[in-house]
């Protein structure tokens, strides 16, 4: 992949990579926290086959300029303005953990250039919100000192292995080299990187008020989408799945024996699973263009 950097209209610096030939269908890829576009490091060769991949550090991850104010909105603008300064046009869309506000942004801002979903791991309904989500959801309602602290503790080395491996099986978790969360917790703590997690996490909630919106949209426009969830997610539940699947029918769903970061132990087949969605649904609009 190519990486680049694109200083925004804000004068902040995003970086993004890319790949694949601009000609083909774009798939932005968009990663969570507590990671960057490095993510994607083992499936942008063969996704770039079918598509134009870009990928860029979310502003306050990986090589990106953090915002002064981080927000959701605020990172979607971001991430339009990419797009645009690129043109990139019709656009498949990865969705995943802190990335998923940030694609349901781009998705929402124009309906018509979603060429398809891609899921994994990604929250959009409560359903996903187990018992570990209470005091998360208690600070949202009433921010005080003692929740903040609550809630971001996780915001360490220890949290940022969690991760990766906890409630993975042990010889899935064998497979996920200490370097790679080591590296992740490195950039957490440049500068204002760790202010970019403590003002998303608050400002999660403001996402979660859309959720309403959200399920309307995507049951007015039904992108093609395709699913890949780690079953052994800590974060997510799996009734989320089935939410996903009760918003889009038609969704191709595939539940995998890995966790949060799926892309760590199954990136083939992950990677497998993408490449055919994008080349049937591309197959698929060329037989409609045709008739």
């Amino acid at each position: 992949m190519k990486t680049q950097r694109l200083r925004l209209s804000s004068g902040r610096d995003l970086s993004y990579s890319t790949a694949g030939d601009p000609g083909a269908p774009a798939l932005l890829l968009l990663h969570g926290t507590p990671n960057s576009s490095r993510m994607f490091r083992q499936v942008a060769p063969a996704l770039a086959q079918v598509a134009h991949v870009i990928a860029p550090d979310l502003p306050g991850h990986g090589a990106s300029d953090p915002m002064p104010d981080a927000t959701f909105h605020g990172i979607g603008e971001a991430i339009v303005e990419l797009l645009d300064r690129l043109g990139v046009g019709p656009r498949y869309i990865y969705l995943h953990d802190w990335g998923t506000p940030v694609g349901l942004h781009v998705a929402m801002d124009a309906p018509e250039q979603v060429l398809g979903l891609i899921v994994q791991n990604a929250n959009a309904h409560r359903s996903g919100w187990g018992p570990g989500w209470a005091a998360t959801r208690a600070y949202w309602e009433r921010p005080t000192p003692a929740l903040e602290a609550e809630v971001t503790a996780h915001l360490s080395l220890e949290g940022t292995r969690d991760t990766y491996v906890s409630g993975v099986p042990a010889e899935v978790a064998a497979c996920i080299p200490a370097a790679h969360w080591e590296e992740d917790w490195r950039v957490m703590q440049l500068p204002g990187h760790l202010d970019t997690q403590r003002a998303l996490i608050a400002d999660y909630g403001r996402y979660a008020e859309r959720f309403d919106d959200i399920a309307a949209w995507l049951e007015r426009h039904q992108p093609p989408a395709l699913m890949v969830w780690g079953r052994h997610d800590i974060y997510f539940e799996l009734d989320e799945v089935l939410s996903w699947m009760r918003a889009l029918p038609r969704m191709e769903a595939h539940v995998l024996d890995a966790g949060h970061l799926l892309l760590e132990t199954h990136a083939q087949q992950a990677a497998s699973l993408m490449v055919e969605f994008i080349r049937r649904n591309r197959a698929s609009a060329e037989t409609d263009a045709a008739e």
